[in-house]
């Protein structure tokens, strides 16, 4: 279309609001929430001005760009609060026209009056594509949206050469990671670092990070172990017009299985818990002088009702400052107990894993954040514990899982597989153990480099992990190429068979299309001859351990490798289920 055309059709679009909004998910990745959308605008379908590049070019020269931009605002908010979407609303705006009067009117905060809609849930994104500081614009232009009671957040951090020095001067409450150092990242360690260092300063600066550009499920696990908790992309979900987005089922069984590992290998707040003297609440203040009096360390007092459940603390300091107040402890000494009672203190099931208690303390606000955790189980008070013990607890654990863990792709390793095998056996549990290992995989690291090599390795572990549900199931990393999955439900069949098919498929985008054409490598043995080996495939060997008459993990660990070798032994992508009267034969089974 000429550009004669084209302006013609920005008319007919300003003219007649021929604006369509689109929404594109924002998720919390660590449980696969929505946490907003971002309003998208599109021009009529099916013509030259539909995507936005071109829409809001023409606008620009033609000088419209102002009113283009409150019309999408208005078509947004409106269609916004008819579907009644979830979480907040990114509404894009250029920053250069912050500091104009159309912008400034008030009209935005009129509109969400009109529609019904809270403004803290309206997030004003503004884009380093459209320079902040080329037109001078002051800071109070941003404040003034602020003031309003609007979150302000910076889109495409990293596109411009400003990006630090907008951060800077705006202090947003939220900043958007651009694309190009999201796309590949898994592969990218330059982009991993760069990440890191965004983080860590949005960290310090208490302002919410977003990666945008999600576009493979690879991209998005590297950014969940950075500690990146919130993202948007095309594997996340594309920009619809009528959305209908809820808990992103991938987002959420990541959640489930870091859940269950925390229940199945952490702690609970139960090692923390310490016998404490308290109170009833119909004691009075006297009796909690005389407690602190009697013991010096003690800095807060549990107060309970008649069914031993906290009510709350009387704390140390607080009593201390009150009775220190002229007739202070003559007109309080004989009053009851809660007319003193903090209940800004974290009470905790006995059962709840330190991590979940960490998670909970580091939540609460700053100013409120105390170091007592009360302990009970099933509502009644059994203890407390005190924030300094859970850091110190946490921090032996985060070092001992390091140790137990494999480094390539942090996957427990020997100590905690040997430990839930035990544990199975232990509870007579029906469970079964694949061992899965890659068939040629030393010619294939000798051809392509053990850099690539580790790369199949990292791409075995996180097929297994995509495909393994959750529920009662146990993925381990024994060490180089060699996985063990330990399977609590009927269904590890079909899981292990998915694995395979994903597996035949991935793998061939690591070799080049001469080998691809060959069907795999020609390399030198140890003894100098030059020998074909087909594309590489995974044999998984499967046993069913029989707890009665199991001793140990040992006998399951030979069992196990007496199967992946008769797997292997098949060729190809294999599954191989030993059978319990053979290994009784070979005196392995149990």
């Amino acid at each position: 279309m000429s550009p004669t055309n084209n302006i013609t059709l920005l008319e007919k679009i300003l003219s007649n609001g021929l604006i369509t909004p689109y929404f594109q998910p924002i998720y919390d990745l660590n449980n696969g929430e929505i946490y907003g959308h971002e309003a998208l605008s599109r021009g009529p379908m099916n013509s030259a001005l539909f995507s936005p590049d071109p829409l809001f070019t023409v606008a620009q020269q033609e000088g419209k760009l102002h009113k283009l931009e409150l019309l999408c605002r208005e078509k947004a908010l409106s269609k916004f609060a008819k579907l009644a979407l979830k979480g907040r609303l990114f509404l894009n705006v250029s920053a250069s026209l912050l500091g104009s009067p159309e912008h400034q009117s008030g009209m935005t905060l009129a509109i969400l009056n009109e529609l019904g809609l809270d403004q803290k849930d309206i997030v004003i994104e503004l884009s380093e594509q459209h320079p902040y500081d080329h037109n001078g614009l002051p800071r109070s232009s941003v404040e003034h949206y602020r003031e309003m009671g609007f979150q302000v957040a910076i889109d495409d951090l990293g596109v411009g050469y400003s990006g630090l020095q907008l951060w800077s001067e705006l202090q947003p409450d939220i900043v958007k990671v651009d694309k190009h150092f999201i796309q590949g990242i898994d592969k990218d360690e330059i982009k991993r670092e760069f990440v890191r260092s965004i983080l860590t300063i949005a960290q310090r600066l208490n302002c919410i990070l977003i990666a945008e550009g999600i576009e493979t499920q690879q991209e998005l696990d590297q950014l969940i172990e950075i500690g990146v908790t919130l993202g948007q992309g095309y594997f996340l979900g594309r920009p619809v017009e009528n959305p209908a987005f809820s808990t992103h089922p991938y987002l959420q069984k990541q959640a489930q299985r870091r859940s269950q590992f925390q229940v199945d290998h952490s702690e609970t707040v139960q090692t923390l818990c310490r016998p404490t003297p308290y109170l009833q609440e119909k004691n009075l203040l006297e009796d909690a002088s005389q407690l602190f009096k009697k013991q010096p360390d003690l800095v807060a007092i549990p107060v309970l009702n008649n069914s031993q459940q906290p009510l709350g603390v009387v704390r140390r300091h607080q009593l201390h400052e009150l009775f220190s107040t002229p007739y202070g402890r003559a007109l309080y000494e004989h009053k009851p107990v809660t007319n003193l009672l903090s209940t800004d203190v974290l009470i905790v099931e006995s059962n709840v894993s330190l991590s979940s208690v960490s998670t909970q303390m580091t939540d609460q606000e700053a100013d409120t954040l105390n170091n007592e955790i009360i302990v009970v189980r099933e509502g009644k008070f059994i203890g407390t514990g005190h924030l300094k013990d859970l850091l110190k607890r946490i921090t032996e654990l985060k070092i001992q899982n390091a140790t137990y863990s494999n480094p390539l792709t942090l996957l427990p390793g020997n100590v905690p597989i040997h430990r839930e095998v035990s544990r199975r056996l232990s509870a007579n549990e029906d469970f079964y153990v694949a061992y899965f290992d890659l068939n040629d995989f030393k010619p294939f690291n000798d051809f392509f480099g053990y850099s690539i090599g580790d790369e199949v390795i990292q791409l075995v572990g996180a097929l297994i992990k995509e495909v393994v549900l959750p529920d009662n199931n146990f993925i381990g990393h024994i060490g180089g190429d060699d996985f063990v999955v330990i399977f609590g439900d009927d269904n590890w069949h079909q899981q292990c068979e998915d694995i395979l098919t994903k597996f035949s498929q991935q793998i061939r985008a690591f070799y080049t299309e001469d080998t691809l054409q060959e069907g795999g490598v020609w390399t030198k043995n140890r003894q100098g001859e030059v020998l074909f080996h087909p594309l590489l495939s995974l044999a998984i060997g499967v046993v069913h351990p029989n707890p009665r008459q199991c001793n140990n993990h040992h006998q399951v660990a030979e069992m196990a490798a007496q199967s992946k070798k008769s797997a292997k032994q098949k060729g190809g992508n294999h599954i191989f289920l030993q059978p319990y009267q053979q290994a009784q034969s070979q005196e392995l089974a149990c």
